[in-house]
């Protein structure tokens, strides 16, 4: 197609307003994401968590220097997915961590939700982990609100040491509850590393909001004194089987899919 001034490729305009409306979208994403933790706060649902949060730094444990979010979900469109992205982000916030040191993970993110995390200065991870991320020495926050039981246990694993386990703060569904509706023998048979954690982990539950009833429900922090695993039996630190699974609530590298987002 001609154009004044030269030649220009068909399709040129639509291209531009294709951009255009991405540019927009995109805009709106992190003007209702600003919503979501403006709401968090005027509701004192996140002043109330603040205590929880700040629990196991005043239990001798480390702070963290980084952090890693799986199973955030589709925050675009799911109102309990961008609190939950808010809340984190708050987080951040409150124990000093730079957005550049918190690495998220999800295979729902579209490309515009993947744009924005970008441009809120997270990191995202290029591959599926299934939860099994070393910390590597480094104080980690572990954020996984409404993951799959699995996706814990994996994570047990990788840093199944007192020393390691000792720098971590997972924030998710309550290991207390697990225990509590499981079978015991179910527990100690497929998840058997938040089995043996147990009687190692400190627990502190998210308050009870009405309006985040859905959001934030069983969500606990729990941490792992250094003093209380040491305490732990030599047994339970000499059997380090790779975890497998059955029946799995999560998606598995080869599967390609979404693992853990929330309902």
């Amino acid at each position: 197609m001609a154009a004044e001034g030269g030649w220009r490729p068909a399709g040129g305009g639509r291209r531009r307003r294709r951009r255009r409306r991405e540019e927009e979208e995109g805009g709106a994403v992190l003007r209702r994401l600003r919503e979501a933790r403006n709401d968090l706060l005027s509701s004192g649902f996140w002043a109330a968590s603040a205590g929880a949060v700040r629990a196991p730094l005043g239990d001798t444990t480390e702070p963290p220097a980084r952090c890693v979010c799986y199973g955030l979900g589709r925050f675009s469109c799911c109102p309990a997915a961008r609190h939950q992205l808010a809340f984190l982000l708050l987080l951040l916030e409150e124990l000093g961590v730079p957005p550049s040191r918190c690495s998220v993970f999800d295979p729902a993110f579209s490309a515009q939700e993947a744009a924005a995390l970008v441009e809120l200065g997270l990191r995202l991870l290029p591959d599926n982990e299934e939860g099994k991320h070393g910390i590597e020495g480094s104080a980690t926050l572990f954020y996984m609100v409404h993951c799959g039981k699995a996706l814990y246990n994996n994570l047990l694993w990788r840093n199944w040491s007192a020393g390691a386990l000792s720098k971590m703060v997972i924030i998710g569904n309550s290991f207390k509850g697990i225990e509590e509706r499981l079978l015991s023998r179910i527990l100690e048979r497929d998840y058997s590393y938040i089995a043996k954690v147990l009687k190692g982990t400190e627990e502190v539950a998210l308050p009870a909001h009405p309006q985040y009833l859905d959001t934030f429900n069983d969500t606990s922090v729990h941490w792992f004194p250094l003093q209380k695993l040491e305490e732990l039996s030599p047994e339970v630190w000499g059997f380090m089987e790779e975890p497998t699974y059955e029946d799995c609530e999560i998606i598995r590298k080869e599967d390609g899919a979404d693992q853990c987002s929330p309902a």
